[in-house]
C-alpha cells in the first residue's frame, strides 16, 4: 500500500473516486456534497490530493479545497474503497493531507465538517479542536457546495450557524502558541528544579558544618 500526492496520471481513478463517496453516503445515510470526477481530476492536476493505491488498485483519496484567499484550507472527500477498510487507512489518508496542507498552506487554518465520529477523533488526533461554523471561512463558494447535501435546508434554516455535521478547526498560530507555552513551562519547571536542588544542597552542607562544630 502506498499513499503519494495524486498528479494528472491518476485521472482514471476520478469517476470511481466520485462512486465510492457517494455510495459509502448512502450506507450511512448521511449527507454529502458531490463531486464531479471533472472536479476531482482538477484536484489532482494542481497537486492537491492525496490518493491510496494497492498496485494499481484504488485505494483511498482526499483532497485540498482553499478558500478566503488561503486564509482557510479544507481537507475535504476523505474516502476509502470497501475493500480496504478497518485496517487503519483513513487515519494514513488524513495524516497525508494534513501535512501535505501544512506544507502547501503553513500559515493557513484547516477545517473540516464531518457528520463521522471516526473522522473526528483523527482529526482531534492531529490537532483540530471543534468550533462553532462561524469560525470557519466566510467564502460564499464554499457554503454553495452544501447545496447537493440533504441536509442543506438545515443549514439555511439555521443560517448556517449548525447542522447536522461537526465543524472542526485547526488554527496553526493557536498551535504555536500553546507549544511556546509549554515549553516555557518545561523551561519554568527545569529552573525551579534547580533552584530546589541547589538550595537543598546548601542546606545540607548548613547541617554537616552546624554538626561538626558540635562535636
Amino acid at each position: 500500500m502506498k499513499i503519494v500526492i495524486a498528479n494528472a496520471s491518476h485521472e482514471k481513478y476520478a469517476q470511481v473516486i466520485c462512486d465510492t463517496i457517494e455510495e459509502s453516503a448512502k450506507i450511512r445515510g448521511t449527507g454529502i456534497a458531490r463531486r464531479t470526477p471533472e472536479y476531482i481530476l482538477t484536484k489532482m492536476q494542481n497537486g492537491n490530493a492525496v490518493i491510496a493505491l494497492e498496485g494499481d488498485r484504488f485505494a483511498g483519496f482526499c483532497y485540498i479545497e482553499v478558500w478566503s484567499h488561503e486564509k482557510f484550507v479544507a481537507n475535504s472527500g476523505l474516502i476509502v474503497h470497501p475493500d480496504f477498510r478497518n485496517r487503519g487507512l483513513a487515519k494514513d489518508i488524513k495524516k497525508a493531507i494534513f501535512e501535505l496542507s501544512r506544507k502547501k498552506y503553513p500559515q493557513a487554518k484547516i477545517f473540516g465538517i464531518t457528520t463521522g465520529l471516526a473522522v473526528m477523533k483523527i482529526n482531534y488526533e492531529l490537532g483540530y479542536q471543534p468550533v462553532t461554523f462561524s469560525e470557519l471561512t466566510d467564502d460564499e463558494s464554499f457554503w454553495k457546495g452544501c447545496q447537493t447535501c440533504k441536509n442543506y435546508d438545515i443549514l439555511t434554516r439555521t443560517e448556517r450557524k449548525m447542522c447536522l455535521c461537526t465543524g472542526m478547526l485547526y488554527d496553526p498560530v493557536k498551535k504555536e502558541k500553546s507549544k511556546e507555552k509549554s515549553r516555557l513551562n518545561d523551561k519554568a519547571f527545569t529552573r525551579l528544579k534547580s533552584i530546589k536542588q541547589t538550595l537543598f544542597y546548601k542546606k545540607e552542607k548548613v547541617v554537616e558544618n552546624i554538626e561538626n562544630k558540635t562535636k
